[in-house]
């Protein structure tokens, strides 16, 4: 049980910005069910275990930022870092039509044991990276697929969420993204507020400032694709926060 929760990258890096990837493995540990949680392949492999292109998309935009970062190392189908510790979506037992069996028997015991060797540990090693800066600005980095099974296409290249708790960056952001011709939804295809979600805890409840990109994951399944969205949202983070006066 001493396989990693988080990986880091760059965490001397002077920017006030800190880019988090909450979504950005799908990898599961052997200490739960052997690595597999009953589920194919195949499933392990779509956005329902982790965020495809995020990982690289974000580690690309922490570079170019001159900005530390910070990665989940497990999948969000073994515990979801993007919730509340009494979220009841933090273990999914159903997600896009696929049901997870491992999930589906966890009982508390489990759910304390993924709190405390994943969830946990990702959490305290993201607000000591927040802290090494006193004027931290937070950016996280998802993306979400084209199109969820009997619903329709997503029309959005990229979405910016905002919490109605801070406005401060978010609004501007869209506006930014819009100017540069891109398909932008505001807090679409989800809604930018969920209370004890990373944002929540460490962003809204320091009064940090912070941006959430959502980016369509077709665009970024590739490397060469990471590698170009990320220099296009570079300059677009770093004017608006400049243009914001904070």
């Amino acid at each position: 049980m001493n396989e990693p929760a988080f990986r880091t990258c760059g965490e001397d890096r002077p920017s006030r910005w800190l880019i988090t990837c909450d979504h950005a493995s799908n990898r599961v540990p052997d200490w739960v069910q052997g690595g597999e949680l009953g589920i194919a392949a195949a499933d392990m492999a779509r956005h329902i275990a982790y965020d495809v292109g995020a990982a690289g998309l974000a580690e690309n935009l922490a570079a170019l930022l001159d900005a530390p970062a910070i990665f989940s190392d497990f999948s969000r189908l073994v515990i979801d870092p993007n919730r509340g510790e009494d979220d009841p979506t933090l273990l999914m037992r159903l997600y896009d039509g696929t049901v997870i069996p491992a999930n589906k028997a966890a009982d508390g015991a489990e759910r304390e044991r993924r709190l405390n060797l994943l969830h946990r540990p990702y959490h305290a090693a993201l607000a000591r990276l927040a802290d090494r800066h006193p004027a931290r600005c937070i950016c996280a980095i998802h993306s979400f697929t084209p199109q969820l099974r009997g619903r329709p296409p997503r029309p959005w290249q990229v979405g910016i969420l905002y919490s109605h708790r801070d406005a401060r960056l978010g609004p501007a952001m869209v506006q930014a993204c819009r100017a540069e011709g891109w398909i932008t939804g505001e807090n679409q295809p989800y809604d930018g507020h969920l209370d004890g979600d990373s944002i929540d805890r460490h962003a809204l409840a320091q009064g940090r400032p912070n941006l959430l990109i959502e980016l369509r994951n077709d665009l970024i399944a590739s490397e060469a694709g990471q590698a170009e969205w990320a220099a296009r949202l570079a300059p677009v983070i770093t004017r608006v926060l400049a243009e914001s006066g904070l």
